[in-house]
This record gives C-alpha cells, sequence and structure tokens, in this order.
C-alpha cells in the first residue's frame, strides 16, 4: 500500500504483534469517512442526531473512566532522565518498550487496524510535518480525517521525504490500570493504550503537536506552541497577526473566534487556529506561525451565543460531540448552552441533577475549522502569516494587570516562564492557590523545562524584527470579588492597545514589572467600565509583586542548573527594581 519500505516495514511488525482481523489503509475520502461512520452507528460508536436541525451530526460516549487526558500515565522516554526534566514524568525506553508491546500483543484481535497517514500544516508547507498513526478505533480514524491533513496526500508527502512519526495506538480493553501514553522524542515515535479519549488517542494533537513537536522544534529551531493565531484587521484593512498562550479556563477558544463589539464596526478577526501554533524564524528576521491542526477539538461546557457565537454557529452540522447531554429531541446539550433540561446526560441515562452536570465538564465537539465563520484562508499558506505580538494570559483575581508589554524578549520570556491561574473552591477547596503553567506548556513540553526556556532565548536572538510580548488577564476583582472587566469580545479594546504600541503610535507607563496603558489609552466608549475600574485593573502593587518575584525565583530554581542564567538575571532586575520602587 505504500513504497516507503520503511512505513511498510513497520505496519507489517504492528499487524504481527496486535493481530487485527483485517488492515485498512485511510485514503482521507468521504466515501471513507461515510463508510466509517456507518459501521459506528451500526456498533452504537455514535448515535445520530436529530438530522433536520443536526444534519450530519453525532454523538459519542466514551467509557466513564476514560473522559480526559490522563497525565499521570503520560511518560517522556528519554535515554537520560534528566532530559524529560522535572515537568515530565520519565521511564527508561526500554522498560516503557517491554511495558506497552505486552500490553499490546493481541490487543486488536477481531478489530481493523487502521493506518492513518496524516500531515500536521498545510500539505505544501516546509514547514509542516507528517505522520502515520495506527488504531484500531474507527472513531480516532475518523476524528484524524477532521483534526488533520489525513490521507492519500499525506501518504504521498510521506513517500516523497522519507520521514514521519510512528504513533501506535489501541483502545485495548479501557482498564484504567493498562492506560499509558508513552513519547519516544527521539524515535519520533508514541504509543498510547486503553483510551479513546481525544487527547489521549488522536495522536496527531497534543502528542504529536506538541510533546514529540516541541523536541523537533528544539532540535530543527522553531518553536512547537499551546497557543491559538488570530489575525486582527482594521477598518482602514491594516491586518496584524498574535500568537496568545492560555491554561485551560481561561477562554483560548473564545479569543480565538472574537466577535468585535459594536462599537467596532468594521473591525474583523481572522482565525487561524484555536490551540496549537508552530513558529518559525522567517528569511525577513520576523517570526512566523502555521496552525498544524485542520479542526478545532473543543470543550463544549460554557459556549453559548455569549461567550462564543462563531463556535455556536459552526457546530450546526457536521460535527461529532463527545459526552454531552441530549435533549427529547435528540440535539446536543451542555451547560451554558440555553436554559433548557436535557434528557439524558452524558452517560445516557435519564438527567437527573443528584448525578452531577448533564455533560461532563470536559465533553467536546469535534469539526472542521473550516465551518467557522471567522476561519481565514491564511491558515493554508505555506508560509505561514507573520506574528506582531505574543500573548501570555492567566487567570489571577489580583496581582496581574489587564494587560502588560514586556520591556523586551527576555522579559517576556520571563513572563512566559511564571505565568500561572488562580484556582478556585469548586476545584480545591481552596481559593487563591498559584499555579504555574510556563507558556500554557506544563503538561506539553516534551523535554526540560530550562533547555525549553533556552530554546526561547535563542530564538529571540534570531529574530531582526522581534514581535512584542504581552501578559493580559481577564480575571481581575474587585473587594466584592466581581470581575472589574467584561471580557469575551470587549477584549478587542485591549487587543486594540496591544496593537497600537506595536505599532509604535501610542506611549506606555513604564514600571518595574512591565509597561502599562497611560490613561485613555484603552478605549471605553459605550462600555460600562468606569476609570475607577480602569485604575485598579492597571495599577501595580509593590509589595505584592515582590513576593511574587520572590516566589518565581524559587519556581525557577526548582528546575536546577539548566535554567538559563538570562532568565535569573532578568527575575534578579525585576526584583530590583521593585525594591528602589519601595525605597522611593
Amino acid at each position: 500500500m505504500t513504497s516507503n519500505q520503511a512505513l511498510a516495514d513497520w505496519v507489517r511488525e504492528v499487524a504481527t504483534l496486535t493481530q487485527p482481523e483485517k488492515i485498512h489503509w485511510c485514503d482521507g475520502s468521504q466515501a471513507e469517512y461515510d463508510t466509517l461512520v456507518a459501521g459506528m452507528l451500526d456498533s452504537g460508536t455514535l448515535l445520530q442526531l436529530d438530522p433536520k436541525t443536526r444534519p450530519r451530526s453525532y454523538l459519542h460516549r466514551s467509557d466513564p473512566s476514560d473522559v480526559a487526558r490522563t497525565e499521570h500515565l503520560t511518560f517522556v522516554c528519554t535515554s537520560r532522565r534528566d532530559d524529560a526534566g522535572p515537568n515530565n514524568q520519565w521511564m527508561d525506553p526500554a522498560d516503557a518498550h517491554a511495558k506497552m508491546n505486552a500490553l499490546f500483543a493481541g490487543a486488536m484481535r477481531g478489530r481493523t487496524l487502521y493506518v492513518v497517514p496524516y500531515c500536521m500544516g498545510p500539505l505544501d508547507s516546509p514547514f509542516a510535518r507528517c505522520g502515520v498513526e495506527i488504531t484500531d478505533s474507527a472513531y480516532v480514524a475518523a476524528s484524524m480525517r477532521t483534526m488533520t491533513r489525513m490521507g492519500t496526500p499525506a501518504l504521498k508527502r510521506i513517500e516523497r521525504e522519507g520521514s514521519f512519526v510512528k504513533g501506535l495506538h489501541s483502545l485495548g480493553d479501557l482498564h484504567p490500570e493498562r492506560r499509558f501514553i508513552m513519547h519516544f522524542p527521539q524515535e519520533l515515535a508514541i504509543q498510547s493504550i486503553g483510551s479513546g479519549y481525544g487527547g489521549n488517542a488522536l495522536l496527531g494533537k497534543k502528542c504529536h503537536a506538541l510533546r514529540i513537536a516541541s523536541h523537533q522544534a528544539r532540535q530543527e529551531g522553531w518553536l512547537a506552541e499551546h497557543m491559538l493565531i488570530m489575525g486582527i484587521e482594521d477598518p482602514q484593512g491594516r491586518l496584524h497577526y498574535i500568537a496568545a498562550a492560555f491554561p485551560s479556563a481561561c477562554g483560548k477558544t473564545n479569543m480565538a473566534m472574537l466577535i468585535p463589539p459594536q462599537e467596532y464596526q468594521g473591525w474583523k478577526v481572522h482565525t487561524i487556529g484555536d490551540d496549537i501554533a508552530w513558529l518559525h524564524v522567517g528569511d525577513d528576521g520576523r517570526l512566523w506561525a502555521i496552525n498544524p491542526e485542520a479542526g478545532f477539538f473543543g470543550v463544549a461546557p460554557g459556549t453559548s451565543r455569549h461567550t462564543n457565537a462563531n463556535a455556536v454557529d459552526m457546530l450546526q452540522h457536521d460535527t461529532i460531540f463527545t459526552n454531552v447531554a441530549l435533549t427529547e429531541d435528540r440535539r446536543p446539550w451542555w451547560e451554558g448552552l440555553s436554559d433548557e433540561t436535557p434528557a439524558l446526560d452524558w452517560q445516557g441515562r435519564p438527567y437527573q441533577p443528584a448525578n452531577g452536570p448533564a455533560a461532563h465538564p470536559n465533553s467536546r465537539f469535534t469539526v472542521s475549522a473550516r465551518q467557522c465563520k471567522s476561519w481565514s484562508d491564511a491558515a493554508e499558506r505555506p508560509s505561514g502569516v507573520p506574528i506582531s505580538a505574543i500573548i501570555f494570559g492567566g487567570r489571577r483575581a489580583s496581582l496581574v494587570p489587564l494587560v502588560l508589554e514586556a520591556r523586551n524578549w527576555r522579559h517576556g520570556v520571563l513572563l512566559g516562564a511564571s505565568m500561572a491561574s488562580e484556582t478556585t473552591a469548586a476545584a480545591t477547596g481552596k481559593t487563591g492557590v498559584v499555579r504555574r503553567d510556563p507558556m500554557a506548556m506544563k503538561p506539553f513540553c516534551g523535554y526540560h523545562f530550562g533547555d525549553y526556556w533556552s530554546h526561547w532565548l535563542a530564538t529571540g536572538a534570531r529574530l531582526n524584527k522581534a514581535p512584542g510580548i504581552y501578559q493580559v488577564n481577564w480575571f481581575r476583582r474587585d473587594a466584592q470579588g466581581r470581575f472589574l472587566w467584561p471580557g469575551f469580545g470587549e477584549n478587542l479594546r485591549v487587543l486594540k492597545w496591544i496593537l497600537d504600541r506595536c505599532q509604535g503610535s501610542i506611549g506606555a507607563h513604564e514600571t518595574p514589572v512591565g509597561n502599562l496603558p497611560l490613561h485613555g489609552d484603552i478605549d471605553l466608549s459605550g462600555l460600562d467600565v468606569s476609570h475607577d475600574h480602569i485604575r485598579q485593573l492597571t495599577e501595580i502593587e509593590p509589595q505584592a509583586w515582590r513576593d511574587e518575584m520572590d516566589q518565581v525565583n524559587s519556581f525557577l530554581h526548582g528546575f536546577g542548573p539548566r535554567v538559563p542564567q538570562a532568565l535569573h538575571d532578568e527575575r534578579e532586575q525585576v526584583a530590583q527594581d521593585l525594591r528602589g520602587l519601595g525605597a522611593t
């Protein structure tokens, strides 16, 4: 089925180990997808939604023990433990292979082995990278068609180039004690067994596009990042692209599909991607980005017409939903979507509030990016798009202002390395617990964070026209616990300030922790936000920031001697400037 001997040999080896009933090489065609769906409908793997209101859309229910990424069962397997770093769980490659070979032995008996060639990024982009996933899940094969450029064209590229990431996946018996996700960066290989959940099973996504790709990127001189990519066009037709990293529950997908507020008529948002960015230094000395994905695998709960109308609209057809609830007339439902009461919960039981949320909190939708109204065909440009600004965000009730500009690239790397969110009582029983998630890559960086930050610094040194780096915080609260900023579409007002700064058209107030907006430079027209709120949103509390720098110091030292000295020096400079501020 292929002229690539290494691929043919690998498929044969896997088939000998896993003993499938038959082998199918995926071509990515519509006919193939329809056949996969028909088979899953017959087996009950998929349920058809109301064809009138949700044409060609389906519900998939995963095993109740298999509903999220299993980070405690996810390993990076490098020959030296320290190369994986304290940010990853490590296993010796030989031990990992032995464990996985035993689990994969006979795992596909009675099943079809699907060979899924795919390309992460535009098919003709020199910055795209290919992979092949072997799986016994029709759900995975169908979803990979949506999430990647999958099929014969990807196989042809693999045959031309000769290289590909090997991904082996089996549902196994779905037992949690026999569920593992192993990454072998030095072999460009992934093995996953015992899970059908997207992040564990769609190996092109987090496993390849971040954990393995971050290793590839360091070797080859680019960056693989957990970032959205969006373009912002003003009424004069000036278009700028930004990349932004946010931890979970911070509105990443909502921002990627942002709808401008009424006061911003003539402004347009161009969605390139909502989750992953591959960044490279262009011949012009600028930073360029491609979105390696072709679809959205988004969290359903909280998605509504108020928070993300573009997402709601794109989910009206040709979508696979996972672990959402159902209404009486077989429409998908989740908390935040409407005031309706669903008929069935995510496990197919009659909905009872005592059983918990109707939709699983991590329920998902899988849909082609092209169905989003704000999607831009610039996502298919082989060169990618030029990045004017990089944004790091988090959820902080205090301390971090609405928007902050890094003084330079090195300071920006410090902002990214120390970014954090605060937990809530519902999640932990304790509020205000700061959890640091550097560059939103804590679960996804495939190697030691110290080396990763060094690579960021080295990348900046290669840029002649480095993008500005910014930190935002949509979640600051007042003394009564109320949000000070309305968020959602109104965030465009902050993004406009960022782009104005990138163009050098406005000034800023310099502080030890970064540059802040001057009075009146964030447009509040038509917005019910007082100048007192803006003052609170943009104020710096020196003692709180001194405490923060002490905590950042401890955090960085936790990664040992591989942390670049330049990052320690930058933190010390901020701390020293803060001490000087306190002395005046």
